[in-house]
């Protein structure tokens, strides 16, 4: 006789209780969708991962190489031309440096060395701050505003990259020192800069490239270079000014002492 006390799959199978089978949960939409925002999620963050790690550090060596490249013909160029005869100068009075014409646009006429940002560190500077053709480029990375001064100039030479992605040109330039060196190679030597000061303003503020900063009405004296980048990395909110200022100029043959190591690795 069953005991009415107990469960019914008891009773019908004396000596082991048999488990009730819970019922399946049932898809529904939202359930779908958030499972589908998940995955959605996880793809984005992979290609962020690809397109600011993995990309940017093979595109920074495309521009590292193009950099040397470059650097290395007007070396070989140099080399191959006659050692032009000093003329007596005042020495009080040292000689204004050589000044190129304005080049065409996306033109490369200058290479940039800073080697606070990396022994190794350079990169070509071609003429307009276009985004797709010079800043994005694997042959450049850092681009010249139109209408500013050229290097040794008097007046101001105006630069810009990018702080992340596309080969993250200047993701480290908040890292420079009041006295670091920039070097600016050109096909006529070697324009040496002294960084010295930084400046944060909104995307606005395109009087930071004036022939003097910030002063519209002023005549230049000086001979001035600005870089600009925005900032923080991996942001667009403002943008980061390194301010430096010409300290002097020598002939394609007279490298550097602090980046000899590095022209030397060109090949040169």
């Amino acid at each position: 006789m069953t005991d009415p006390n107990l469960p019914q799959d008891a009773t019908a199978s004396p000596g082991r209780v048999r488990r009730r089978r819970r019922p399946r949960q049932r898809v529904t939409f939202f359930g779908a969708l958030g499972e589908l925002l998940i995955t959605a999620g996880v793809l984005v963050l992979l290609f962020l991962g690809w397109q600011i790690w993995w990309n940017s550090l093979v595109l920074a060596g495309q521009q590292t190489g193009a950099a040397q490249a470059q650097s290395q013909r007007w070396l070989d160029e140099a080399a191959k031309a006659p050692t032009p005869t000093p003329t007596p100068t005042d020495t009080a009075q040292p000689p204004a440096p050589p000044v190129q014409a304005e080049p065409a646009d996306y033109e490369p006429f200058a290479v940039i060395y800073i080697p606070r940002l990396g022994a190794d560190w350079k990169r070509t500077i071609r003429e307009t701050v276009d985004t797709e053709r010079v800043l994005n480029s694997y042959d450049a990375g850092v681009g010249h505003y139109k209408g500013t001064a050229m290097p040794g100039q008097v007046g101001n030479f105006a630069v810009a990259g990018h702080d992340s992605g596309w080969g993250n040109t200047f993701i480290d330039l908040s890292k420079l020192h009041i006295g670091d060196r920039i070097y600016v190679q050109t096909k006529d030597g070697w324009y040496t800069y002294t960084f010295r000061n930084f400046e944060y303003v909104q995307p606005s503020a395109v009087e930071v490239i004036l022939p003097v900063p910030r002063q519209p009405d002023a005549t230049p004296i000086d001979r001035l270079m600005t870089i600009t980048t925005c900032n923080p990395p991996f942001h667009a909110g403002e943008r980061l000014i390194a301010y430096t200022v010409f300290q002097d100029y020598a002939p394609m043959q007279q490298v550097p002492s602090e980046i000899a190591a590095a022209v030397a690795a060109n090949g040169g």
